[in-house]
């Protein structure tokens, strides 16, 4: 059985997800459709080769709404021969892409296949429902009578129930901020970032390149001047333990963005001229309790390592999505992970959180990090709302 391998995978830069933000100005399938364009052009590949795109988003409604992936390849101009679907699991929606693309490789039933995300946060928000219907229903609200929670909650509970203190989340988020930018001032994300032309009022349209959300002079000492974002006395009752040590500071920004990899057989790869940049080594998903939420990245881990037959030590970098500081912190502590080699190029808390899109940037960043220090083994992980989490372990060639 051929290997599923990477050929290239490229992103956007981040946009802060509000209005006046640096993406908010294109229209979702606009953004993901030049991200398409521009890796079937920068790979010389004929579209027409590609035998599905598996594409990320959460929030599919508004102008996500009806299979925005489908809207993109039609919009990138690729032939209508090409299919498309649009999954959601949440947080790692862009994961599961890229999983579902390389497995459907592994199963034969694919040569050529682009796994990609997006999410405009600007333009259709966290959580939207456009009447305020409940998305639950009534059996889940039977078995969890008490009612879920939202994840700021969950990232509260994290922090209090591992016992990580304020000054604690605010290091690791000025890290964040810290590593993202010594990388960026390094070129460090050249490789990775395709420029995305956004229209303007006067027509002639602005070109993005740089992350936005990457600030240079964060420090724990400002951030601890920020106040709780998740104040609830109702949550306070219900759970005394908590502790409010959760900002917009120690947190990933609301952001806009979109990415796309090229995922191929090795032996498509080899007859296209095409070289390989890392194949998959393992896959794994687990669900994890509901209202702690944040923690499925732990087992999924485990079995991710399990199943490919290595240890946590083996691996030369992992990438644990800063959806808030607990959740790399509590992980690194559950796997006894070496933090030099946790994000070391910074992570969402810096770069941004483009649900949808966010397990391509992580992909991205990880892989060229993984080829520009020589590594052999790289592991991603993304905790996920309602309690996921997926897993992957690649391998460079």
């Amino acid at each position: 059985m051929s290997d599923a391998v990477i050929v290239d995978v490229v992103r956007t830069p981040s946009g802060r997800g509000k209005p006046g933000g640096q993406l908010s100005g294109i229209h979702p399938t606009d953004m993901l459709a030049q991200v398409l364009r521009t890796l079937v052009e920068r790979n010389r590949l004929d579209p027409g080769m590609v035998d599905d795109v598996v594409g990320g988003c959460v929030a599919q409604a508004g102008q996500q709404a009806l299979n925005i992936t489908r809207s993109a390849v039609l919009g990138a101009g690729f032939p209508e021969s090409v299919p498309a679907t649009t999954v959601d699991r949440q947080c790692g929606s862009g994961q599961q892409a890229v999983h579902f693309a390389a497995q459907g490789v592994l199963a034969g039933v694919y040569d050529v296949v682009i796994a990609c995300g997006v999410e405009s946060m600007s333009r259709v928000p966290m959580g939207y429902a456009p009447h305020g219907e409940d998305t639950r229903g009534a059996a889940v609200a039977a078995r969890y009578p008490d009612g879920l929670v939202h994840q700021g909650i969950s990232a509260e509970l994290l922090a209090a129930r591992w016992g990580l203190d304020r000054e604690t989340l605010d290091e690791f988020a000025a890290r964040s901020h810290r590593l993202a930018a010594l990388t960026a001032a390094a070129g460090g994300f050249a490789a990775e970032i395709v420029p995305v032309t956004v229209p303007g009022s006067d027509g002639a349209g602005t070109t993005v390149t740089v992350d936005e959300t990457v600030r240079a002079s964060t420090t724990a000492e400002g951030l601890a001047a920020l106040r709780p974002s998740f104040v609830d006395d109702g949550m306070a009752r219900r759970f005394p333990e908590i502790g409010w040590r959760i900002t917009a500071g120690n947190s990933s920004p609301l952001t806009d963005g979109a990415g796309a990899a090229l995922i191929m057989s090795e032996a498509r790869a080899a007859d296209l001229g095409l070289r390989p940049r890392a194949r998959f080594a393992g896959f794994a998903v687990s669900g994890s309790d509901p209202i702690l939420m944040l923690t499925g990245t732990v087992p999924a881990t485990q079995r991710v390592l399990g199943r490919a037959g290595i240890g946590i030590d083996d691996v030369d970098v992992y990438e644990v999505n800063e959806a808030f500081a607990p959740v790399p912190l509590v992980w690194q502590h559950e796997l006894d992970a070496d933090p030099a080699r946790l994000n070391p190029r910074g992570g969402a808390i810096a770069l941004g959180h483009a649900l949808g899109a966010s397990g391509i940037r992580l992909l991205a960043t990880m892989l060229n990090h993984l080829e520009a220090t020589g590594g052999r083994y790289a592991l991603q992980t993304m905790c996920e709302g309602a309690g996921m989490a997926n897993a992957t372990l690649i391998e460079r060639l």
